[in-house]
Parts: C-alpha cells; structure tokens; sequence
C-alpha cells in the first residue's frame, strides 16, 4: 500500500469498496484489518482514497466481500487510473460527480451556453438530455433523476460555500418549451444568492468550468462535454483555473444586478421567448 495524494476518482472507488464491506460483510473496518492481518489504520486509508492498495490488497479485500475474479479484472482495470492527475470519464457516469459535489468545502461554477446542473428543474435537465441526442431515451428518467439527487447538496445545513456565475447566453438559449424556460428562471431567481450574470456583452474565453475545494485534499478543476467528464488535480490547470474565476468574476454582475437581470427574463413577454436565442429542444 502506497500512501500518496488522494484525487476524485481515488475518492470514489475507495468509497465504493466502503459500501462493499458494508454490504457483502459483517465487518467494520478495523475488523476486516484484524481479518486480512492489516494495520488498523490501512482499511481505512484505502477505504478514503487516501492510499493506493496493492494488487494482492484488492484480490484479498474483494476476496472477503466474495466477489469473483471477473469482478476483480474490471475493479482493478478502473483503479489503474485512481490516483491519475487527469481523469476522463464518460458524461453519464455521476458517481465521481456526485462525490465529489458532495465533499466540497467551496464550489465555484461557471456554464456558458446551458444552466448548471445543479441549479436546473426536472424539466430542463430532461429537455437538455433529449437535445442533446447522446443517451438512449430509456436512459434519460434515470440520469435526471440523478442530477436532481444531486441537487441536495444545496440543502443541506453544512452545504459547500457555493457561487454560480452563469453567462447570459445561457438564458437565453431555449430549452424546450415556453412554460420550461419560465420555470427555470423562476428556480435561479429564488436560488439568487448563489448566482452571478455574466453579461452577454462580455466575452470569457472559457467553456464550462467549475473549481472544487476541500478541507484535507488537493482542489480538483472539472469540465465536461456531451461526451466526457475531465477531473484534474494538475497544479498548472488549478492555477490557471483560479485565474478563469478572478476574471469571471470581475466581470459578472454582482448578487442585486443578477437578481434584477433574472427579473427582467421572469418579467419577458412569453413571446419574446421565442427571440431569445437558438432553440435545444
């Protein structure tokens, strides 16, 4: 076992063997250390993502939960990549997301073109999903219902110190329908105090983008298209990452203006809509 900078992913498949000793076993963890003749302390630093474990460590641990040797090709395929400083994933995989979302201490977002996950209504997010034509429709129900589980992060009484900078290009691009659009501003307005316009004058040379902190690890820089998902822990992404924000920042409107630009969509004739800008769905 190795002991080196944990990552999201680390973060996440350490977490997804917790939930197998918890399910597959009757032991806790300094148990199944006692078991396996490990350290107390090993169980629980592979299980946080804090320590890279061995091949012989993974055979031995999935071994006591009794998964077979299929099961642990395809564990130790994905754990190959844990502890990588960049991580690519397909869009549809939320796990890592989820995690990642939900251990934060801070969370800066900025989306150009669409409403962040996070802040967007059932109806939008499945609008969104049909639009872009890259999953199944079988599979749609289940990823928006994931991204509105999603959404609890927000609610929570220790919730991450959370800012949303939102491009006004994003407002105006339809997605969907009439009344969609409508409720959709109506849930940014009443979430304003988490969110900063981005002028449409203003020009920021960035896709979409968020920056997450945490208490007892690296920051992570995340980004994503209708294909992957990109987690990086590199220094020179988080660096130049930190210097996307100060701009965005600078240049987006503060909580009063935000609030009153998002007036002015909610407050539109439902026929300028149609205007507003190129139609997703």
């Amino acid at each position: 076992m190795t002991v080196i900078t944990s990552t999201a992913y680390s973060r996440d498949l350490g977490d997804e063997l917790r939930r197998l000793r918890e399910s597959c076993t009757e032991f806790g963890g300094r148990a199944l250390a006692i078991r396996l003749g490990w350290d107390p302390s090993k169980v629980s630093n592979i299980e946080h993502g804090k320590a890279r474990a061995s091949e012989i460590d993974l055979v031995q641990f999935l071994m006591m939960c009794g998964k077979d040797t299929d099961y642990f090709e395809e564990f130790r395929r994905r754990y190959r990549y844990a502890f990588e400083e960049y991580v690519v994933q397909v869009s549809d995989n939320v796990r890592t997301l989820a995690l990642a979302e939900s251990t934060a201490k801070k969370m800066l977002n900025y989306d150009t073109l669409t409403v962040p996950g996070l802040m967007q209504t059932e109806s939008y997010a499945d609008a969104l999903y049909r639009a872009a034509g890259v999953v199944t429709e079988e599979r749609i129900p289940a990823l928006v219902r994931a991204r509105m589980d999603r959404q609890a992060v927000l609610r929570r009484h220790n919730r991450p110190d959370c800012l949303f900078f939102i491009h006004e290009i994003a407002l105006r691009q339809r997605v969907g329908d009439e009344r969609i659009m409508a409720d959709q501003y109506r849930r940014l307005y009443a979430n304003a105090r988490f969110v900063r316009i981005v002028p449409a004058d203003v020009l920021v040379n960035s896709a979409g983008i968020r920056l997450w902190e945490y208490e007892k690890a690296m920051p992570v820089a995340y980004t994503e298209t209708d294909v992957t998902q990109v987690f990086a822990q590199d220094l020179a992404v988080i660096a130049r990452t930190r210097l996307i924000f100060n701009r965005v920042e600078h240049v987006a409107l503060d909580e009063e203006q935000s609030r009153s630009k998002l007036m002015e969509y909610i407050s539109s004739p439902r026929e300028d809509l149609d205007d507003a800008g190129p139609h997703l769905a």
